[in-house]
């Protein structure tokens, strides 16, 4: 008679699944609480230890750890020598093995779980049943999700037995499953002993949703998500209304959280092609969307606009004058929402928004030919006092609160970025330019498309200037105060142009490229 073992801590549809087996004549072998819910549930079992004839001990931490399980698993019915050891020691094979595993993510879930906790939900039997189940695939049936069950209960009736491509695809997602379990583990530990670029990494993420395409038609692609949610971010974001997001959408959406994460005031951003092309703020939502739209009201058409503030009626109203493709805010009112439903396609999103700016600083991966490159976040908090006045003018206080709105801008557009602004608003950004005074022509000539006169403008760089010519230029179209991290051994030109001009310059230390 054929077996199956069944340990599972998750029990969504175990009952089906075993009463299926039972049906089929396939006897239940169980452990502890899955051996006490099946019995509840009328299924006749089998005890572990009636396999093994030795009593689960250390707390059940070591049960399925023996030669009669592992034996009846590994064992290759298609070679005499295993069959005639396993016949010598009384083993029985085991054709189907059924187990998920101890709730490890769960547990570390939880914001007051303390290391013991977290240890005593390392489970080691059942990967290791698993395991080796999955690695004797040509015999042995593997399930880990029930998902899977109902699959295995079909082929079982109608052939009575699995088929070995069902087999095999089984076996891989056990070795993903297990895969995907130590990697939590190990970084939980690693974390734990404070390594943050340990000599193996492992990282792990569940897939959220198939793609249609990538950036482009012919590129396939998947969007996956942290094992641990992050509420704040695209991935935990929930969905109103609207057709899928797309690779692209995805891109631009988390660009845009990262920017209007920096600010605690109202504040919208305008995000194309994961660049900023306007950010505004205001007393109200309804002025920082204003300001955002009239910063650049060409770009702003099919863009990504996030909100950190709940969006009203007289917003939704002025947003909906546009094609955009995505709204993201912390929610909607009833009204809003029913105003901008109206678009079939536009895709309106909540998410949580955090109490404070301050992000934990979690790393982030990028994958190269060959390689993968790992640095943490660029989420350092400057203080304006710790800044560097360099020149004989001293910026004005306005000139200081435009100066710090645009330097929180800036660490977040392409390299060599450029971002040309007022105190609450953008008026010109260059991006992703070779050279330098490249970026500040474009970021200029946009600024004066949008409102003309750049008198009293202030201009941030997210590195340092090579030369002076980016004053020069900078001064000649209006800019009175320039913010940069300094850092060049031609910094002294630019600081004497900056006199000869009468604008302000401050260094800060801090380089912010963006690749």
């Amino acid at each position: 008679m054929k077996r199956a073992l069944i340990s599972v801590s998750d029990k969504t549809g175990i009952e089906g699944l075993a009463k299926g087996l039972v049906a089929a004549g396939i006897e239940i072998i169980s452990t502890g609480g899955t051996k006490s819910y099946l019995t509840d549930c009328g299924i006749p079992t089998i005890g572990i230890e009636e396999v093994t004839d030795f009593p689960e001990m250390l707390d059940g931490r070591v049960k399925t750890l023996h030669p009669k399980i592992h034996g009846g698993l590994l064992g290759r019915r298609d070679l005499p020598s295993h069959v005639a050891a396993v016949k010598e020691h009384e083993i029985q094979w085991i054709d189907y093995v059924v187990v998920n595993l101890y709730p490890f993510k769960e547990t570390i879930a939880k914001s007051d779980t303390t290391l013991a906790e977290a240890v005593e939900q390392i489970d080691i039997g059942g990967p290791s049943m698993l395991r080796s189940g999955a690695k004797n695939f040509a015999a042995v049936t593997v399930v880990v999700d029930p998902a899977d069950y109902q699959l295995v209960l079909d082929e079982v009736k109608a052939n009575g037995q699995t088929t070995e491509g069902t087999r095999k695809r089984l076996a891989a997602k056990v070795f993903r499953h297990t895969a995907a379990y130590d990697a939590l583990i190990a970084a939980y530990l690693t974390a734990e002993v404070g390594e943050t670029y340990p000599e193996k990494l492992t990282v792990t993420y569940e897939k959220k949703q198939g793609l249609r395409y990538g950036e482009n038609g012919h590129q396939q692609a998947s969007f996956y998500s942290d094992v641990l949610p992050t509420s704040y971010s695209i991935a935990e974001a929930k969905q109103l209304h609207g057709k899928e997001l797309s690779y692209n959408n995805i891109h631009d959406a988390d660009a845009a959280l990262r920017i209007v994460n920096e600010y605690q005031e109202p504040a919208v951003v305008a995000v194309k092609h994961m660049n900023p092309c306007g950010v505004g703020l205001g007393k109200t939502i309804l002025e920082a969307y204003t300001h955002a739209y009239e910063a650049d009201s060409t770009s702003i058409f099919g863009g990504i606009i996030a909100l950190n503030r709940q969006v009203d009626v007289a917003t939704a109203e002025k947003m909906s004058e546009l094609f955009l493709e995505i709204i993201i805010a912390p929610s909607f009112t009833e009204e809003a929402l029913a105003i901008l439903s109206q678009k079939k396609n536009i895709r309106l999103m909540t998410v949580d928004f955090p109490a404070t700016t301050d992000q934990v600083a979690k790393l982030e991966l990028t994958s190269v030919m060959g390689g993968l490159l790992i640095q943490a976040g660029d989420t350092l908090k400057e203080q304006v006092e710790s800044w560097q006045v360099v020149t004989d003018t001293p910026p004005t206080s306005d000139e200081i609160k435009a100066l710090e709105f645009a330097w929180h801008v800036v660490k977040h557009v392409k390299s060599n970025a450029v971002v040309i602004a007022k105190k609450d608003q953008t008026l010109g950004i260059g991006a992703g330019q070779m050279n330098r005074i490249g970026s500040v022509k474009i970021a200029i000539e946009q600024a004066e498309t949008s409102i003309g006169s750049l008198t009293g403008a202030v201009l941030a760089s997210d590195a340092f200037f090579p030369m002076d010519d980016c004053v020069s230029y900078a001064a000649e179209h209006g800019v009175r105060a320039i913010i940069q991290p300094g850092g060049s051994i031609k910094d002294q030109q630019s600081i004497d142009k900056a006199n000869e001009l009468g604008i302000a310059m401050i260094f800060t230390g801090v380089r912010h490229f963006k690749h």
